[in-house]
C-alpha cells in the first residue's frame, strides 16, 4: 500500500479542522430541520442560478447555519447570511442557496477539472445519507465557477472517496452582494431502500476562504466524533416522494467508440496498427433498492495516468486510487482495512457484471469480470512483494453482504480468481464493528476482519502464474478506537500469514504481525509568539513489524522487519495553513537474518493556501539516516515531496490551471554522492474554455539510478520513462463526451518510442 511519513491521525485532522463545529453556537435560535416542500413536475425551476422561480416563492427558508474552524466558536463575520430551500419531484432534488457577502469582489473560484473543489474555492457542499443510517453519504461541492465535486463518504474510516461521478446539474449567478445557486440532484443516482428505510438526512455547507477560511454548515458537530455523518439532520417532507419513485425504474445505455492509431519503434523495430473498439456501459435501477452495472469491451485508454510516486529505496508496492467508473459503484459496501478488491488487479476486462442490493438494515454486492492476459498479480512477503504475469484470461468474482443495526455491523465476503488451467485463488472474511456513545460525551469504535484463503496458482521461474500446491493462509486484524473532547487514541493489531493471498485484493506483504497506534492529545487554540494557532495537538505514534515463521520459504519468526517510535505535534494557523513535524526513532530490517539498522529521521509537513491564485501547497520532507534495501545498508538520505497548485482566470471567462508535483528518494553512498535516487515528476496544464470543454497538456517523468558506491559491488544501472500527452475534452452533459488526445511515451530500459493517436465518444441514451 503506499506508504508515507505523514501521520494518519494528522491527515485526518486537516480534513476535521475544516468541518469541525461547536455545538453551541447557532445562528438560528430555534432548531429546525430543512424540508422539502413537494412539486409537481411542471413547477420544476429551471437550473439557471436564479431563484426567481415561483416554487421558490413558496419553499421553506432555512438559514441555522454554524460556524466551523478556524475559531471555533466565534461568531460567523457580519453579512455572511447563508439560507438554502429545497423542492422535489418524481425525478429530482433541487436545491437553492442563497449567500451573502459584504465583499463579493474577494469571492475565489477559477475553472478547474471535475473533483478539484477544495477550501480554496467559494462553494456550496451538499450531503445525502438517503438510506439513512449514517454509514455513507453521497456529496456534491459546486463552487462559484460551476466546478463539481463529488463522491462518496463512508464513516467507517471518516474518508471520501471522489472517484464517483453523478449527473449534477448546477447554475451559479454573481450578484452585487454575494451569488445565488441552483443545484438538482436526479433521484435515479441516489441509493435508499425500497421499504422500512429511515428518514433521508443531509448536510448543506458553504466554504468562505476569504473570511480566514470559514466554513458553515447546516449541521453542528463535534471535533471529537468518529464521524461526521452521525451529525446530518433528517430531511422533513420526504415520505411522499420516496414512496411514489421507489417503484420508478432507470436505465442508462452508454455505448462508446474508440478509434486509435499508433505506432512503436524499438532498436531494430518499427510497428504501426490501428485499431477500431466499440463498447458499451449499461446501468440499470429497476426500483429503489437494486442497481445493475454491466461493461462489455471497455476502453481506459483516456483515462488520466496516475500521479507518479517515488518507491524509494523499497521493495514493498504501493496502491493506487481508482478512476474507472465501472468499478465505484457501491464502494462504500465494499470498504475493509485490507481491500477485499483492488481494481488495479484487473488489467484489460472482456465483461463485467455487477449488482447491488441496499435495504433498510442490509446492503451487498456481487460482481464477475473476464479480464485478458498481461495482468499483473501481487504476492506478498515480509521484505518485498513479488510480481507474476497472467498467462491466460481470468475470472474474478467477488460477493458482499453487511447487516448494520444500531451502533453495530456484521460483514460477510467471498472472492475468488479463477485461472482455469493455471490454479485459482479463493478467499472467505467476516468483518464486525460496533460503536457506542456514553453520557459523558466518550465514544469507542471497535472493528475486526478474519480472512481465509486457499491458492493453487502461483509464481513460476519465468514470473508467470502456474499451478502450484494448494496452500492455506489467514488474516486477522483488529482496531480500538477512543475518542473524547480532547483525547484521541487508536490501537491496530494485524498478522497475515505466509500462505495467505487475495488476487483480487491488495496484500503487499505476507508472512508479518504488528502493532501499531497513538496517542492525540487536542489542545485547542493556542499561541506560539506572535502565530495565532486556531488548532495544536500532539501526539506519540508506534508501530512494530515482526516476522511469522514459515517453513517453505524458510523464513525466520519473530524478526523484526520495522519498529516506530514518533511523537510529533500537529498546528492549524491562519491562510487555511496546516503544519506538523515529528521526530523519527525509527529501526529497519531490509532482508531475512540481516542487521536491524538505526534509521531515526525528522519529518516536517505543511499544507497552506496563501492567495486566491495559489490553490494548495504541500510539501513534506522527511532527513536522516535511510534503508537501501537492496544494499542492506543506511546511508544520509530523505525523501521530499512538493506539490504545487495554480489557478489563474484569463479573458472571455477562460482559466488556466496549473499543477506541478515532485517527488524525489535519496540514500547517499560511502563515496558522498548518492548511491541510490527515485524521481518522480509531473507538470499538468489545462486551459478551460468553459466548465465542459478544456485541453489538457500533460508532461511526467519517472528515473531511478543505481550508482557504485565503491562498497556494495551492485551493478549500476539508470532508466528513465517518459510521457507526454495533450488531451481535449468536451462534455455535453453527463455521459455525452467527445475525447480526442495524442500521447507519447519512452519505456525504461528497453529504448521503446510509443506515439498514439486516439478519438473517443461516449454517448448516453
Amino acid at each position: 500500500m503506499k506508504t508515507s511519513s505523514f501521520p494518519g491521525r494528522v491527515r485526518g485532522l486537516l480534513v476535521a479542522a475544516v468541518l469541525a463545529a461547536d455545538p453551541a453556537l447557532a445562528i438560528d435560535t430555534e432548531p429546525r430541520g430543512l424540508r422539502a416542500l413537494r412539486i409537481a413536475s411542471a413547477d420544476v425551476p429551471a437550473i439557471d442560478g436564479m431563484l426567481d422561480d415561483r416554487a421558490w416563492q413558496r419553499a421553506p427558508v432555512f438559514d441555522g447555519f454554524h460556524k466551523h474552524l478556524p475559531r471555533d466558536g466565534e461568531p460567523t463575520a457580519k453579512g455572511m447570511r447563508t439560507s438554502v430551500q429545497l423542492v422535489v419531484d418524481d425525478d429530482a432534488l433541487v436545491f437553492a442557496i442563497r449567500a451573502w457577502d459584504p465583499s463579493p469582489e474577494r469571492l475565489r473560484s477559477a475553472l478547474a477539472r471535475r473533483d478539484k473543489v477544495d477550501a480554496g474555492q467559494d462553494f456550496i457542499g451538499i450531503w445525502i445519507d438517503p438510506a439513512g443510517h449514517g454509514r455513507a453519504a453521497q456529496f456534491v461541492r459546486v463552487n462559484i465557477a460551476g466546478v463539481v465535486s463529488d463522491g462518496m463518504h463512508r464513516a467507517d474510516d471518516d474518508e471520501s472517496d471522489l472517484g464517483p461521478d453523478f449527473p449534477i446539474d448546477a447554475a451559479v449567478r454573481l450578484l452585487p452582494d454575494g451569488y445565488s445557486m441552483e443545484v438538482r440532484w436526479p433521484l435515479s443516482n441516489l441509493r435508499f431502500p425500497y421499504a422500512g428505510g429511515r428518514n433521508w438526512r443531509v448536510m448543506v455547507e458553504r466554504s468562505i476562504p476569504h473570511a480566514d477560511g470559514t466554513l458553515l454548515a447546516t449541521a453542528p458537530y463535534r471535533i471529537d466524533a468518529l464521524s461526521r455523518l452521525s451529525f446530518l439532520q433528517e430531511i422533513e417532507g420526504m415520505d411522499a416522494t420516496v414512496a411514489s419513485v421507489r417503484d420508478r425504474g432507470f436505465v442508462e445505455w452508454r455505448p462508446e467508440l474508440t478509434v486509435r492509431s499508433a505506432r512503436a519503434a524499438a532498436p531494430g523495430q518499427r510497428v504501426r496498427g490501428s485499431d477500431t473498439q466499440l463498447g458499451l456501459e449499461i446501468n440499470a435501477r429497476p426500483r429503489a433498492d437494486w442497481v445493475f452495472n454491466a461493461t462489455l469491451n471497455p476502453d481506459f485508454s483516456l483515462v488520466e495516468i496516475d500521479e507518479p510516486v517515488s518507491q524509494g529505496a523499497g521493495n514493498i508496492a504501493l496502491s493506487l486510487p481508482e478512476k474507472r467508473g465501472f468499478f465505484l459503484e457501491s464502494a462504500d459496501v465494499l470498504s475493509l482495512p485490507l481491500p477485499a478488491f483492488y481494481s488495479r488487479t484487473v488489467n484489460d476486462p472482456e465483461y463485467g457484471l455487477r449488482a447491488t442490493w441496499r435495504a433498510s438494515d442490509m446492503d451487498a454486492t456481487a460482481m464477475s469480470l473476464r479480464d485478458e492476459p498481461g495482468g499483473l498479480v501481487l504476492r506478498g512477503r515480509p521484505y518485498e512483494t513479488l510480481e507474476a504475469v497472467q498467462a491466460g484470461r481470468s475470472v474474478a468474482s467477488l460477493v458482499r453482504a453487511r447487516w448494520h443495526g444500531e451502533g453495530l455491523l456484521l460483514g460477510a465476503f467471498a472472492s475468488q480468481r479463477d485461472y482455469h488451467r493455471f490454479g485459482r485463488n479463493d478467499v472467505l472474511g467476516l468483518d464486525a464493528q460496533w460503536r457506542a456513545e456514553g453520557e459523558d460525551g466518550v465514544q469507542h469504535q471497535l472493528s475486526g476482519v478474519a480472512m481465509v484463503s486457499r491458492t493453487s496458482a502461483g509464481f513460476g521461474e519465468d514470473a508467470v502464474v502456474g499451478k502450484v500446491p494448494r496452500r492455506s493462509g489467514a488474516y486477522l486484524w483488529n482496531k480500538y478506537l477512543h475518542k473524547t473532547e480532547r483525547w484521541w487514541h487508536e490501537v491496530e493489531l494485524e498478522a497475515i500469514a505466509p500462505g495467505f493471498a487475495n488476487d483480487n485484493g491488495f496484500v503487499p506483504q505476507a508472512g508479518i504481525a504488528r502493532a501499531s497506534g497513538s496517542l492525540n492529545r487536542i489542545l485547542g487554540s493556542q499561541t506560539l509568539g506572535a502565530l495565532e494557532l486556531y488548532e495544536f495537538e500532539t501526539y506519540l505514534g508506534f508501530h512494530e513489524m515482526r516476522t511469522l515463521a514459515d517453513k517453505p520459504t524458510g523464513q525466520a519468526g519473530g524478526e523484526t522487519v520495522e519498529r516506530r517510535l514518533r511523537p510529533g505535534v500537529w498546528m492549524a494557523a491562519p491562510l487555511q495553513t496546516g503544519l506538523w513535524a515529528e521526530l523519527g526513532f525509527d529501526r529497519q530490517r531490509a532482508r531475512p537474518g540481516g542487521r536491524l539498522h538505526d534509521t531515526r529521521v525528522v519529518n516536517l509537513g505543511i499544507e497552506t493556501k496563501p492567495a486566491p491564485w495559489v490553490a494548495r501547497i504541500a510539501a513534506e520532507l522527511a532527513l536522516g539516516r535511510q534503508l537501501d534495501a537492496d544494499a542492506d545498508r543506511v546511508g544520509p538520505g530523505g525523501q521530499a515531496i512538493l506539490d504545487v497548485d495554480l489557478r489563474f482566470p484569463i479573458r472571455r471567462g477562460w482559466s488556466l490551471e496549473l499543477d506541478h508535483h515532485l517527488n524525489r528518494s535519496w540514500v547517499r553512498g560511502t563515496l558522498g554522492t548518492p548511491a541510490f535516487t527515485d524521481t518522480a515528476w509531473r507538470w499538468r496544464a489545462m486551459l478551460h474554455f468553459s466548465p465542459r470543454d478544456s485541453l489538457r497538456l500533460l508532461a511526467q517523468n519517472t528515473w531511478a539510478a543505481r550508482r557504485d558506491d565503491g562498497m556494495t559491488q551492485l551493478e549500476a544501472w539508470n532508466e528513465r520513462q517518459v510521457h507526454r500527452s495533450l488531451l481535449y475534452r468536451y462534455q455535453w452533459q453527463h455521459g455525452r463526451t467527445l475525447s480526442l488526445g495524442v500521447t507519447s511515451d519512452k519505456l525504461p530500459l528497453v529504448k521503446e518510442r510509443s506515439t498514439a493517436l486516439t478519438f473517443k465518444l461516449q454517448w448516453e441514451v
